[in-house]
Parts: C-alpha cells; sequence; structure tokens
C-alpha cells in the first residue's frame, strides 16, 4: 500500500524532494506534476504534486524530508572562497563561480 508523505502548491519543492528520497534508496512516485494547469478548473490543492512512498517506507521517509526541510531552512550564510561572494545558507553552489565544497 502507497502513502503520501508529501505535498506542496510548488512543483520544484516535490521534484527536489523526489529526488531526495530517490538519493537515500527511498522509491518513490512524484504524482499530479503536470496538474498545475488544470488550476482554476479544478480545486487547487488537488492539483499539487505529491509524493507517495511504499508504506513501509513512510516513518523513513518522513524522516528525511523533515531533516532536509530543517537543513535547508538553518543552514548559515557563506562567503563563497573563490570569488568572496555572499551565498545564501540553503545554497551549496556559488550562483557567481559555480564554487562547491567538492570542487575545493
Amino acid at each position: 500500500m502507497m502513502k503520501r508523505v508529501y505535498t506542496s502548491a510548488t512543483p520544484m519543492m516535490a521534484s527536489f524532494l523526489h529526488d531526495v528520497l530517490e538519493n537515500a534508496g527511498i522509491r518513490c512516485i512524484l504524482k499530479n506534476y503536470f496538474l498545475s494547469g488544470g488550476t482554476g478548473e479544478l480545486p487547487v490543492n488537488e492539483t499539487w504534486p505529491e509524493l507517495w512512498v511504499q508504506e513501509a517506507d513512510e516513518t523513513r521517509a518522513l524522516a528525511v524530508i523533515r531533516l532536509t526541510l530543517e537543513a535547508r531552512t538553518n543552514a548559515p550564510d557563506w562567503t563563497c572562497p573563490s570569488c568572496h561572494e555572499r551565498i545564501e545558507g540553503q545554497f551549496q553552489a556559488c550562483w557567481n563561480c559555480g564554487y562547491t565544497a567538492e570542487s575545493a
């Protein structure tokens, strides 16, 4: 049986979290990704993208989503050591020069 673990009005966030879950080894389905065109004809919240996982993965998926969202909002801003641009904490790469911790 499948369980819905996330829904959002923002398709990009749902897609991002889909990738996070898949990278954590949790198979998931992204439903309603292309339904935003139906907004106005369909109830708004029925067009929002949804992430669904197997019931056995529900607890772990919810934990991964929670930790990911907390990390994105609690990360401190940082200064790129390559070009000295100020970068918001939720980003892991410099928008100006492309520097990442992995490129160091």
